[in-house]
C-alpha cells in the first residue's frame, strides 16, 4: 500500500510522523512525503528532540530513534509537491501533529487541504492525530460546504492537554503551545455536527503514554474509514490501528 504524509517544512511532531512511519514500513507499505514544494527536507520540532523544557516534555527515546532512521530514509529527501499530488495513487492518507509555529504552514494551507477533499471523496483510509484534526476540521466537502468531519465521530488534542502544557511553559516559552488563538478542540468541535455526540475526549491524560507494548494509557476513535487520536502518546496504538484499517478487505 502507499500512503501519503503531509509534513510542513519544520516544526511537526517527532513521535506522530516517525512513529506511524517506522510501523507502517515494517509492514511492508509505502510511506510517501509530502511537503509545500517538492524536493524540500523536512524537518521536526527541535525542541522535541531535545528537551522542550530543563530536557523535559519531548519525545521519548524510541520515536527519536525512528526519526532518525526516517531521515536517513530515501523518501525524506525525495518528497512531493502538495499541488502535485495525485491522490488516486495512494491507498491512505496519515495527518500528523505538531504545535510550534512552523505548523501553521501545513494547517492553515487551502492549497492542501483541496487535496485532502479529493482524498476524502475516495473513502480510502485517512488517519488524524493531534493537531492533524485541524486540517480536516478545515476541510470543506464541496457537496455540502460543511467540514468533511460533520458527520464524523473524532478526537483530537483535548482543550485540557493543550491548556495545561500553555500554562506550564509560557513563563519560558511564550505561546510556543499555543498554535492559533482559538483551542484545537474548540474548533474540531465546531466543525462537527453534533459535538455532543460526535466529539471523544477519552481518559484523562497528562504524562502517561502508550507504548510499543502497552496500549493501557493510549486512546484512539474510528469512524468508518476515519481514524483519529489525540497526541504523542497514543501513536503507537494509531500506527497499528490505522495499519489495520489500510490492510482491511474493502468494505470492512
Amino acid at each position: 500500500m502507499r500512503v501519503l504524509m503531509p509534513v510542513p517544512d519544520h516544526d511537526f511532531d517527532v513521535t506522530e510522523v516517525a512513529v506511524p512511519w517506522r510501523l507502517l514500513t515494517d509492514a511492508g507499505h509505502e510511506v510517501v512525503l509530502a511537503t509545500e514544494h517538492a524536493g524540500t527536507r523536512p524537518a521536526a520540532d527541535p525542541r522535541l528532540l531535545t528537551g522542550v523544557l530543563f530536557g523535559q516534555l519531548g519525545a521519548a527515546d524510541e520515536p527519536k530513534r525512528f526519526y532518525e532512521q526516517l531521515t536517513a530514509a530515501r523518501e525524506f529527501g525525495a518528497t512531493v509537491g502538495w499541488a502535485d499530488v495525485d491522490v488516486t495513487a495512494y491507498d491512505g492518507l496519515l495527518l500528523p501533529g505538531g504545535h510550534a509555529p512552523g505548523m501553521r504552514q501545513y494547517l492553515g494551507s487551502a492549497e492542501l487541504r483541496e487535496q485532502v477533499a479529493r482524498f476524502w471523496a475516495l473513502g480510502r483510509p485517512v488517519g488524524a492525530i493531534c493537531h492533524g484534526v485541524l486540517v480536516l476540521a478545515r476541510t470543506e466537502d464541496p457537496g455540502t460546504g460543511r467540514s468533511v468531519l460533520a458527520g464524523r465521530r473524532t478526537t483530537c488534542l483535548p482543550k485540557y492537554m493543550e491548556r495545561t502544557a500553555y500554562l506550564t511553559t509560557a513563563w519560558r516559552l511564550g505561546r510556543y503551545y499555543r498554535t492559533y488563538p482559538a483551542y484545537v478542540e474548540d474548533e474540531v468541535r465546531a466543525a462537527v455536527g453534533d459535538p455532543a455526540v460526535q466529539f471523544e475526549r477519552g481518559p484523562r491524560e497528562l504524562t502517561r503514554r502508550g507504548t510499543a507494548g502497552d496500549d493501557t494509557h493510549a486512546f484512539v476513535v474510528r469512524d468508518g474509514h476515519y481514524l483519529s487520536a489525540r497526541w504523542p502518546g497514543d501513536a503507537y496504538l494509531f500506527a497499528r490501528r490505522y495499519r489495520e484499517l489500510l490492510e482491511a478487505p474493502a468494505g470492512a
